[in-house]
């Protein structure tokens, strides 16, 4: 069940952006943040995973996550099962990536 939940939150994450015409959505364009992050998210096939929602992604990213957590997350988006390794490698990672996530779905959509 972990598993399933932890691999929902990373898709979300990829995937995160279009929702009709939000007002949230529209302001996608003005963030131009560029990083690990971004390139693991353009990178991850997904259809909704685009520039500017992975530019937001970023964005998230720089504000919560240090350089080296956000290489530890970028690597979730390219193998989703590891992220039960790092969320059982160390608590204090998870918890900021939940940060991180919960901040990503808050700018991005």
């Amino acid at each position: 069940m972990r598993r399933i939940v932890i691999i929902v939150g990373i898709l979300a994450l990829a995937g995160c952006g279009h929702r009709g015409g939000s007002s949230q959505n529209r302001n996608l364009g003005s963030y131009h943040a560029v990083g690990v992050i971004s390139q693991a998210c353009m990178a991850s096939g997904r259809s909704q995973a685009n520039g500017p929602v992975c530019s937001c992604v970023q964005a998230a990213a720089n504000e919560t996550l240090n350089s080296s957590d956000q290489s530890r997350a970028a690597a979730l988006f390219g193998d989703p099962e590891k992220a039960e390794e790092l969320r059982m490698s160390g608590a204090s990672f998870w918890d900021r990536y939940r940060e991180f996530s919960d901040r990503a779905k808050e700018m991005c959509g």
